[in-house]
């Protein structure tokens, strides 16, 4: 009667997003999504047994689009904008620690092994997170770093799911900072005191930045490079934050174009935000959400008004108790926390929340809720941007 049990709850997920991007690379092709026979696939943890005559894994297909690698970055974003609103850091962002369903694409993130919660002034440790994906504030030994040292992580793995392979392979802590130089150029002194105000040696070699329409293949979708270059700055600071990256442009295609998958699922839930995820950035609430979903609040909306002014002129308790009818229908379509008036206000929230997207250079600065322009941006490249949450 005054036991204490631990009750285990556990789930199997078979693929991961590093398996996925080594087929990637080895077709050097664009991942989508393929058919793979599966025979034999044991896993030790308790011993479950997997043998289905077929499984379909999100991953590459010679000259198709990028859907996948929309659908599995979208959902990491979303994911790091939930952790990081409880003040959480992964601190170890890779594609072996983003886990796949591959029947219905849902990807997890895991392993929170290396996980912690930010607190100012309190110290952290600067050697953690995987060579490849560790951000530049903590080769600098920064120990004062914020959760944008996920924000590069994710970038670069964004980047090597463009590429096929990683793009800062680095074989020691130097070379990956060289690796990182080689791309984005010599960070000048501001830069590196944004990164640790503490480092005092700045003996580097002048290199000049390299566009990034050069570092990726010729067909790579604008809006792609657009947000890795919003996601790799040098200044932690200026790197958007994850709710942006899921308002940005090159995830559009999930909120307006099919929402079925290749093998004719629909997609995973990707916009049913909680009223906490809706308020971590109000501003963008109406550009996260897909357009019907904006069109049915602000309907909503109006048929509320419409049935309130009607039950005035008639019957007076009737009016106001269809008009409160209404108006909770209203509430219930925005989402739960976002107020929808027109569609006008969508487009303007657009203009406003994001000016440009960077070429090449690095971003003038980002605000707590809005997105502000990159130098060297193009107006028409980027629009305010910010994953299933995996912890929700």
């Amino acid at each position: 009667k005054d036991e204490v049990y631990l009750n285990l709850v556990l789930e199997y997920i078979p693929e991961t997003v590093y398996k996925v991007a080594r087929h990637y690379a080895k077709n050097k092709c664009d991942i989508v999504f393929y058919i793979v026979t599966v025979t034999d696939l044991c896993v030790c943890l308790f011993f479950f047994y997997f043998t289905p005559p077929a499984i379909v894994i999100a991953t590459s297909s010679c000259g198709g689009p990028i859907l996948g690698v929309q659908i599995y970055m979208y959902q990491l974003f979303r994911s790091l904008a939930y952790i990081h609103s409880l003040g959480i850091c992964h601190r170890d962002i890779k594609p072996q620690n983003l886990l796949l369903n591959p029947e219905t694409a849902v990807l997890k993130l895991c392993d929170f092994g290396s996980a912690k919660q930010l607190l100012d002034g309190e110290p952290n440790v600067s050697y953690i997170c995987s060579r490849y994906y560790r951000a530049p504030e903590l080769i600098f030994g920064a120990i004062n770093y914020t959760t944008k040292i996920d924000v590069w992580s994710a970038g670069c793995v964004l980047a090597e799911l463009l590429l096929g392979q990683p793009i800062f392979p680095g074989d020691s802590g130097v070379d990956q900072l060289v690796e990182i130089i080689k791309v984005l150029g010599t960070p000048t002194r501001e830069q590196i005191k944004e990164m640790n105000p503490n480092y005092t040696e700045f003996k580097f070699p002048q290199i000049k930045s390299h566009p990034w329409q050069k570092v990726f293949r010729t067909r790579t979708p604008p809006e792609a490079i657009a947000l890795v270059s919003r996601l790799l700055e040098y200044t932690p600071g200026t790197r958007i934050t994850p709710m942006q990256a899921c308002a940005h442009p090159f995830f559009n295609e999930l909120r307006e174009g099919s929402k079925y998958l290749p093998n004719g699922r629909e997609f995973p839930p990707l916009f049913n935000f909680t009223e906490q995820e809706l308020a971590i950035q109000p501003s963008l609430n109406l550009i996260l959400r897909p357009r019907n979903q904006n069109e049915a609040a602000s309907k909503a909306g109006q048929s509320s008004s419409g049935s309130m002014e009607g039950g005035s002129g008639s019957s007076g308790n009737g009016g106001a108790g269809g008009g409160s009818s209404s108006g909770s229908g209203a509430v219930g379509g925005s989402g739960g926390g976002a107020s929808a008036s027109s569609a006008n206000d969508a487009s303007n929230l657009a203009q406003q929340s994001c000016s440009g997207a960077a070429g090449g250079g690095s971003g003038t600065g980002v605000g707590s809720d809005d997105m502000t322009a990159a130098s060297g941006g193009d107006a028409n490249t980027c629009q305010p941007s910010a994953a299933t949450s995996s912890m929700g």
